[in-house]
């Protein structure tokens, strides 16, 4: 079986640690790094959490330090950025390291190399997209060895989480989001719009932990102690697993259906961070993303339970 090259770029982060288990146990995606970003909390969490992840899955990848803030500006954290790393209560603690190579030199590396064998990669981002962007503005080559990039990114019809006219990882750095949106590289955007639509509730929280082994015991923890549930603003009980649709949908686009609009961020002023989607070509440009607006909640959420059941020696 011909496997999708994959680099997952990340600031774990729950969603991120869902994600990023969910690939590792799919054999249809060889993961050949994970590259770490400041995010969701400071690097060295990121990175501590990077290797606690993929020490819990017992697969051999190899993680990567990358950048410690944004582009241009203040670094901006997410709504638990004072909780750190995940505690060894929560993920069990491991020796592993981050490698020698930077986040962006690996990137630049493993384009290169996709370029020059035509075995071209796919970039899940899902922090704020600062390594990438610096990747593209350090070798033109990096565009070329980039098949597609989906991205957890962008609110349109939803507005924001972190605050109310961004999502949170374009609001971490709009200039690096404006880098990648305009590369010429196609898009898959994962918006909140669209994310906002399959929650996990209790009972899935409950599912993960008897049949995910060790890998589903910490992910059932993890969304027990940061809670996102919202029923004002969703209007039942549950709550997203925003970065963990990107890796869906790699695995069954099936799942999800969008349209072709062109997107672009404001990179500054007080609503920096907010992103706009030409659904009805007011611009007359052409489109450089594909926009998911839904999600089959079931078949999601079985394929995430079914896929965490590997760790638990079982996927029915």
């Amino acid at each position: 079986m011909s496997r999708q090259r994959i680099i997952i770029d990340t600031d774990p982060g729950v969603d991120d640690a869902i994600a990023i288990l969910l690939a590792l146990a799919s054999p249809e995606l060889e993961v050949l790094g994970i590259t770490a970003v400041a995010g969701n909390v400071p690097l060295n969490a990121t990175l501590a959490n990077a290797c606690k992840i993929v020490a819990l899955s017992g697969r051999s990848v190899p993680v990567f330090a990358g950048a410690p803030g944004p582009l241009m500006g203040k670094q901006v954290y997410g709504r638990y950025a004072h909780v750190g790393a995940f505690s060894d209560d929560l993920m069990p603690a491991t020796e592993r390291q981050p490698q020698a190579e930077s986040a962006v030199t690996f990137i630049v590396r493993q384009a290169r190399q996709a370029v020059e064998s035509g075995e071209l990669l796919t970039l899940c981002a899902i922090g704020p997209m600062t390594n990438l962007a610096l990747a593209l503005v350090q070798d033109p080559l990096v565009s070329q060895g980039i098949s597609r990039i989906v991205t957890m990114s962008c609110a349109f019809t939803a507005l924001g989480h972190r605050v109310p006219w961004a999502e949170f990882n374009v609001y971490a750095d709009p200039h690096a989001a404006d880098v990648v949106f305009n590369s010429g590289i196609p898009l898959t955007v994962m918006p909140l719009d669209m994310t906002f639509q399959a929650l996990v509730t209790r009972d899935h929280i409950q599912d993960f932990e008897q049949r995910g082994g060790a890998a589903g015991r910490a992910v059932a923890a993890l969304l027990r102690r940061f809670d996102r549930s919202d029923i004002k603003r969703y209007g039942r009980e549950g709550g997203p697993v925003h970065d963990a649709t990107t890796i869906a949908w790699l695995l069954a686009p099936q799942l999800f259906s969008g349209v072709q609009s062109r997107i672009g961020v404001a990179t500054s002023g007080p609503t920096a961070g907010y992103t706009w989607a030409d659904f009805h070509c007011k611009q007359q440009e052409p489109p450089n993303a594909d926009v998911m607006q839904t999600i089959d909640e079931s078949g999601f959420l079985d394929l995430l339970s079914q896929r965490l059941a590997v760790y638990g020696g079982s996927e029915t």
